[in-house]
């Protein structure tokens, strides 16, 4: 049976999502964060080299990365539901955003985690200095540029209010994450259609479903 090594509040939770949404058999291991400096425990580097989150093992096969997991599970399990033909607009638009995802949309949030923690890391006599270092990368860019892709998805949204066609795919599974974390840390939720997004897919009754499965999820 196919296990996901999950960690709480990460990307995994899409992969818990999408095995839901087509009724596959799995089983969940999870893995808490260290409280202090909120990265996976070394426990999952005997998953996988680098001890990320997410890894599925199944029948013997260790898949790591969000995207190559999504499409190895379609390819096993999908049937072609939520993927439409490749030779397609819609085929290749769920191409773009599996490697958008994390390719792009990613790296500004991730930015913005950093610098935001920054100063609460750093000691008492340099946190003065490094909270005006952060401020100003903050503002002069990251946050710009985090601005830019909210606003990207804001307007991709605007036609169908999913990311590739008229109906979900993998693609927008994909996409909950980075527009999830934007919400809770760069006021994405603020957007009508990021929000009705958001909205339409937590109450999808796979997604309540991999919550239960996956734990504590602060971004839903």
């Amino acid at each position: 049976m196919l296990t996901v090594h999950h960690l709480e509040n990460s990307r995994s939770q899409r992969v818990l999502w999408l095995l839901e949404e087509w009724g596959v058999p799995y089983t969940v291991k999870r893995y808490e964060r260290d409280a202090k400096t909120m990265l996976a425990p070394d426990s999952l580097r005997a998953i996988h080299p680098l001890g990320k989150s997410p890894v599925i093992e199944d029948d013997g096969i260790v898949v790591a990365e969000t995207g190559a997991i999504l499409e190895y599970v379609a390819r096993k399990y999908g049937e072609g539901r939520l993927t439409p033909p490749a030779d397609t607009p819609e085929g290749r638009a769920v191409t773009y955003w599996l490697h958008y995802a994390e390719g792009s949309a990613m790296t500004p949030l991730l930015l913005k985690l950093v610098f935001t923690r920054l100063p609460l890391n750093a000691g008492a006599l340099v946190r003065p200095v490094v909270k005006g270092v952060s401020k100003k990368a903050l503002s002069s860019f990251v946050d710009p540029r985090l601005q830019e892709h909210i606003d990207y998805w804001e307007a991709e949204l605007a036609a169908t209010g999913w990311f590739a066609g008229s109906d979900m795919t993998l693609a927008d599974i994909m996409m909950s994450f980075p527009l999830e974390t934007a919400a809770a840390r760069a006021g994405a939720g603020d957007k009508p259609n990021i929000a009705a997004f958001l909205k339409r897919i937590h109450a999808r009754p796979a997604y309540q479903r991999a919550l239960e499965k996956g734990g504590p999820y602060a971004y839903a």
